[in-house]
């Protein structure tokens, strides 16, 4: 019989009482995490997917990259500002992390930077994009 309490006056029934909450011991079906095996899943993806995954959460960058992946030309960053409403610091953040997930890229003219996807866009984010933005 289970529980903390030895006081046989609070046993009733094999349920242990302690002032009005009863308590029982179940019995152990099977151990946690000994039924079977996930399977192998590869964390060089799953850290790519990822990132590529935390890149596109955001509304304002998804709808970056939308208008990159419409676009025919590449789009300059006063565009973004203008576009969207934010500011050159906000739309210049959204930038980086897009950047850093390997989706765009950028040429500097002059004073103004331009942005585009990248040219050498992995297949897996291109079908990922195709999909959400197609």
């Amino acid at each position: 019989m289970g529980g903390l309490y030895h006081n046989p006056s609070k046993n009733v029934d094999g349920l242990q009482y302690d002032r009005c909450v009863a308590l029982k011991e179940l019995r152990v079906i099977r151990q946690r995490g000994a039924c079977c095996e996930l399977p192998e899943v590869d964390g060089r993806w799953a850290d790519r997917t990822s990132e590529l995954m935390k890149a596109l959460s955001d509304p304002t960058r998804l709808t970056m990259m939308a208008s990159m992946w419409k676009a025919r030309a590449p789009i300059c960053i006063c565009d973004f500002t203008a576009g969207l409403g934010l500011s050159q610091p906000t739309i210049s953040h959204h930038m980086a992390r897009l950047k850093e997930a390997g989706l765009v890229e950028a040429d500097k003219q002059g004073i103004w930077v331009y942005y585009r996807l990248k040219a050498d866009l992995a297949p897996a984010s291109r079908k990922l994009l195709a999909q959400l933005i197609g």
